[in-house]
């Protein structure tokens, strides 16, 4: 017989949440399968099966805190075990249940209470899917409509069930730890950050036109496709290095200056924004800056980030664009004192040599920590990256 344990957590993480079972009591589990997913504020932990065999109890069901190599679960041995630990049912299932349906039968809303009382139910009958095992409304109506389907038909002129009037459903659920902790992190850099954002506009067009002469053959040699991101990587990189402050970070009463270029890309996942980092961005190549890009945005709709890739970062770039936002103000990622937002490219009207040009155009925003960076160096930094986008040839000269 085996313990599942709670793998040990990094000192940066308290404790975690089991998110998901994907074994029950009973079911035969093989070596290194995933049995169970703890989230964390930072990312989601995988359980592995410690050997073959059947699990036989599940201590900490889905929704509780634990900490480190706390026990989550027994595995034993497969054979006539496995028939007993189907009949069986874990102890912490059975309080989970009995906790359930007592709080399902008490404080129950007026307006629950109401439509119970108006249809002769008995709250007993009802599972609740609130918090705690609370019965909200729509259990209620899911209740009646089951009940419904169970009875034959009726004639056409029996009444209607309907919602008292004024009625309006909702929906409550749990704030993910994931939420929870990107909630509380842009709270403390609006509270204790001196924020401030710079905006400037970007003529895309000779990038536009540089990928699409070059996409082709990028992605033949480099077997990885030739974004946008690589090309405003290496502008902020360089403009970093001519504006050291943009690239600091404050620490109590010191300024720290880093002299490396780990670049934050924040990516959306299911669970929420995300920031992984290329570390030493610098020395990466269009080629492996893409492939890493590429690498992070499947690990995070997969939830197969580590602790390790989401730590640390210097400077931080958002795109808002590949959602269609035309502008917008990020808010900086504690500590560091800057970050990027690129927005939707869109064609506009430009003059040019005092002619009216139709230009792909990109808003961009640079927010920033303006306890270090003075506004000559923010407003520089977002015009030396401008510049370096509208004549990609810099990026390449080094000018």
């Amino acid at each position: 017989m085996s313990e599942i344990k709670v793998p040990v957590l990094p000192e940066s993480v308290a404790d975690a949440t089991v998110a998901k079972w994907y074994k029950k009591p009973g079911d035969t589990v093989k070596r290194d399968e995933n049995l169970v997913d703890l989230e964390t504020d930072k990312v989601m932990l995988e359980v592995p099966a410690p050997e073959d065999g059947v699990l036989l109890e599940i201590f900490k069901p889905e929704g509780s805190t634990v900490k480190g190599e706390e026990i989550l679960g027994k595995i034993g041995p497969a054979g006539a075990t496995t028939q007993t630990a189907k009949k069986e049912e874990p102890v912490a299932e059975v309080k989970d249940k009995a906790e359930t349906k007592a709080a399902s039968s008490e404080d129950l809303s007026p307006a629950v209470r109401r439509l119970i009382a108006e249809h002769s139910l008995s709250a007993d009958d009802i599972k609740g899917s609130g918090k705690g095992g609370r019965i909200v409304k729509e259990d209620v109506l899911s209740h009646m409509e089951s009940g419904k389907k169970e009875e034959k038909p009726a004639a056409a002129s029996q009444p209607r069930i309907e919602l008292p009037a004024g009625e309006r459903p909702e929906r409550r659920v749990p704030m993910s730890r994931l939420r929870a902790k990107i909630a509380e992190r842009l709270v403390e850099a609006q509270h204790n950050a001196a924020m401030l954002t710079t905006f400037n506009e970007i003529n895309m067009d000779p990038v536009i036109a540089l990928r699409a002469k070059y996409k082709d053959q990028f992605e033949k040699t480099h077997n990885v496709r030739l974004g946008f991101m690589s090309f405003f990587v290496k502008a902020v990189v360089e403009a970093l290095k001519r504006f050291p402050a943009v690239n600091a970070s404050i620490d109590g009463h010191d300024i720290v200056y880093h002299g490396y270029y780990d670049i934050g890309i924040a990516v959306s996942s299911p669970r929420g924004l995300v920031v992984p980092v290329i570390r030493n961005a610098d020395t990466l190549s269009m080629a492996a800056i893409e492939a890493a890009i590429n690498d992070y945005a499947n690990k995070a709709k997969e939830g197969k980030l580590t602790l390790e890739e989401m730590t640390g970062g210097t400077f931080t770039i958002t795109n808002g664009g590949i959602f269609g936002s035309l502008m917008s103000t990020p808010i900086i990622n504690p500590p560091q004192s800057g970050i990027l937002g690129m927005h939707n490219i869109v064609k506009r009207p430009v003059v040019e040599d005092d002619q009216i040009v139709a230009r792909s155009m990109m808003y961009v925003a640079l927010s920033y920590d303006h306890r270090i960076i003075d506004g000559r160096e923010s407003v520089s930094f977002l015009v030396t990256v401008k510049q370096l986008l509208e004549d990609p040839a810099r990026l390449i000269l080094d000018l």
